[in-house]
């Protein structure tokens, strides 16, 4: 029996067994929870959290059950744009601090340290070799032994990695590194040629990572480029991306590509962002069957700039009679204004009346405004809508839930499309002063 005892307790202290992960954050009244998820290259599983002290303190236990591999702690909301990563190998203990202004600092783990050091050494070369060629410096025998010192540390932080995860990212980091002198236009195009060479996109260790995204944004983003050719700047640089990436799993593609896509949506680059759908993610999408988001991809192009505005059906005025028309059989102006608004909308209560106004000044053959109105139930807005007796009013039942509203993609209000007499989307204004400023520039 005491044999048995025994051998219990050592099998609990085995399973106890643990290591910790201690931070300070700072400043502490910024923080309140340090929220620890594993990294897979497809999801992030929660394992554990931990409440910071008011000091900035928190501290996480890991248990023998939690595996080696990639973690990141979450410190705030949204959760994609406050953490940071760290490499947890079971053999240690790990401590940092995290500032909101200068980041992480790891102050104890030999992996974590060691990836810390190779960053910050790798910095430093960079940095010693753009200067050089800013300086625009006629030594060449020193830019050449700049880059032996780059190839030595190179060497040198993969030989300290080996057997370790810290390898797969230093290794897949390494730059392009000359044998010898090159001029600056030469070593800037050889860089972008060999961006990629040690990328390896099927390593479910970076798949578990932010290195793959932060590659590919530095790589499309990296080259400034002129208005003119900026898009089909951004287009090469996702061709060659995506050429980059041709054996890695369709989930990962799905991934990288999607959050590009969103960075160009997000930065108004229409074009850009249908590139990114026809050509590579819509193939993607039916491939793994995403209905949702082969439906997203959808819904933003047919709302793009220069498409023609989903069409729909309603009421309107005409003489003493109602009739049943729809808005691609709308013939009476130039332009016309596809407001969505809510009765309920504080924002449209401000905007909608400067709109009024605004109208006033035009006539109608230069202008219609169709106000959808996305509601729960009609009586206030039908009470509102004689305020602005010369808009065409479309009553949008089910507020959020409503056809309209999802078929141009409205998730705030108001929200304004302007179209041309053909119904071709020519602008999208974000707010009323954006809107006047539009036509006040048509003139």
């Amino acid at each position: 029996m005491k044999r048995i005892l025994i051998l219990f307790v050592l099998i609990s202290n085995f399973i106890m067994a643990q290591h910790t992960i201690k931070g300070v954050f700072s400043p502490p009244e910024e923080f309140r929870v340090a929220v620890l998820y594993k990294v897979t290259p497809t999801i992030s599983e929660y394992i554990t959290h931990a409440q910071v002290d008011e000091k900035g303190r928190f501290e996480i236990s890991l248990d023998s059950t939690v595996t080696k591999g990639m973690y990141r702690i979450v410190y705030a909301i949204p959760e994609e744009d406050y953490n940071f990563d760290i490499i947890y190998n079971k053999k240690e203990d790990i401590s940092l601090t995290f500032n909101s202004e200068t980041g992480l600092k790891i102050l104890s783990s030999s992996e974590n340290k060691l990836m810390a050091s190779y960053n910050n050494s790798m910095s430093m070369i960079t940095h010693s070799i753009n200067n050089f060629y800013r300086e625009k410096s006629k030594d060449t025998t020193a830019l050449v032994s700049i880059f032996k010192t780059q190839r030595e540390a190179q060497k040198g932080f993969e030989d300290l990695a080996k057997n370790t995860i810290a390898l797969h990212f230093i290794k897949a980091n390494r730059p392009y590194i000359p044998e010898h002198y090159e001029e600056a236009e030469t070593y800037s195009k050889n860089l972008r040629i060999h961006y990629f060479d040690h990328v390896n996109f099927t390593s479910k260790t970076l798949q578990s990572s932010n290195f793959l995204n932060e590659r590919m944004v530095n790589y499309v983003f990296g080259t400034a480029v002129d208005s003119i050719n900026r898009d089909a700047n951004y287009k090469k640089n996702i061709n060659v991306f995506c050429k980059a990436m041709k054996n890695a799993p369709l989930e990962i593609k799905r991934t990288l590509l999607v959050d590009l896509w969103e960075q160009m949506r997000d930065l108004n680059y229409e074009k850009v962002a249908n590139y990114i759908s026809d050509t590579y993610l819509i193939d993607i999408a039916k491939s793994l069957n995403d209905k949702e988001l082969l439906e997203g991809l959808t819904l933003y192009k047919n709302t793009s700039i220069g498409r023609v505005a989903p069409d729909f059906s309603f009421e309107m005025k005409k003489g003493n009679s109602k009739v049943n028309t729809k808005l691609s059989e709308l013939a009476e102006a130039k332009t016309y204004i596809v407001v969505f608004w809510s009765s309920t909308c504080g924002h449209c209560l401000d905007e909608i009346p400067q709109l009024r106004d605004f109208i006033k000044t035009k006539t109608k053959e230069e202008i219609r405004v169709i106000a959808v109105g996305l509601e729960d139930e009609p009586y206030n807005w039908k009470s509102m809508t004689y305020d602005y007796p010369n808009f065409i009013h479309v009553y949008g039942a089910g507020h959020w839930d409503n056809e309209i509203g999802n078929n141009y993609g409205v998730t705030a209000t108001p929200s304004y499309f302007i179209l041309d007499a053909e119904k071709r989307i020519i602008a999208k204004p974000e707010d009323i002063d954006a809107l006047i400023g539009y036509f006040k520039l048509q003139k």
